[in-house]
């Protein structure tokens, strides 16, 4: 007999999702797209807290909506708690104190990972929604060294400021372009830049297009969270009679 042990309301949805409070249309890739992800999760919507006050203001005053936005994902039954903006590193250690589970606030945190993979004479290279409110402050929560090659998207035909205004209709065909300017941008200034980690979820439909430009790896929410995933629901892999995997009977 399996005894199974319970104690959740929900199961087999791991991954709790942090979620600023917006309306703009999210396509496949986008991290608030559920279709994007190959395992379920669950999200909860931090009222308050839109792009345009996360990023340009360092989220004040809608930390304890964060704690209580977690807390509540976690009574439903998650494992872990992601957001869907990288400028949340801010509140990494506050909602990580606040609950018992793994916390990962943002796709920067993956930068020293990935340093730690480049060979010698190469660095990580970031493209964020918003350089000029990217602040130490934000890296530092991050671990992401001070003198990291950073360029944003400001500027540009429609990303940051369809985004950041939370415009109903967004042209994606121009925030690709302007992606991938960013990306060739962030080559030319910074030639030893070895691998790209995208700050902004809402990146993430342009990797591959932005892989293929720069012909380096491309990191993001996605690459994380899938990652941390991994952990928290890890893959079986059963034996059974015959498999191939068993040593031939003697």
């Amino acid at each position: 007999m399996t005894v199974e042990r319970g104690g959740k309301p929900v199961y087999g949805a791991t991954v709790g999702i942090l979620m600023l409070e917006a309306r703009f249309p999210r396509i496949l890739g986008d991290i608030g797209n559920a279709l994007t992800w190959p395992f379920p999760v669950q999200y909860r919507v931090v009222r308050g807290a839109s792009p345009d006050r996360v990023v340009r203001h360092k989220a004040e005053g809608t930390t304890e909506a964060f704690i209580a936005a977690a807390q509540d994902l976690v009574a439903s039954g998650v494992d872990g708690i992601t957001t869907n903006c990288g400028f949340l590193s801010l509140i990494q250690a506050e909602v990580s104190g606040a609950v018992e589970v793994p916390v990962a606030t943002s796709a920067l945190m993956q930068v020293p990972l990935v340093q730690s993979l480049l060979p010698p004479g190469k660095r990580v290279g970031v493209l964020t929604i918003s350089k000029s409110t990217l602040t130490e402050e934000h890296l530092q929560a991050a671990g992401v060294p001070l003198d990291t090659p950073i360029v944003g998207t400001e500027g540009g035909r429609a990303f940051t400021d369809a985004i950041l205004e939370d415009r109903l209709e967004i042209d994606f065909a121009a925030c690709r372009l302007d992606l991938l300017d960013a990306a060739l941008a962030l080559l030319e200034e910074h030639p030893d830049v070895g691998a790209i980690v995208l700050e902004c979820t809402n990146m993430v439909p342009y990797a591959a297009d932005i892989r293929k430009a720069t012909d380096l790896p491309v990191y993001s929410i996605y690459t994380f969270v899938t990652w941390f995933q991994s952990g928290l629901m890890p893959r079986t892999f059963p034996l059974e009679l015959g498999d191939p995997r068993l040593p031939p009977a003697t």
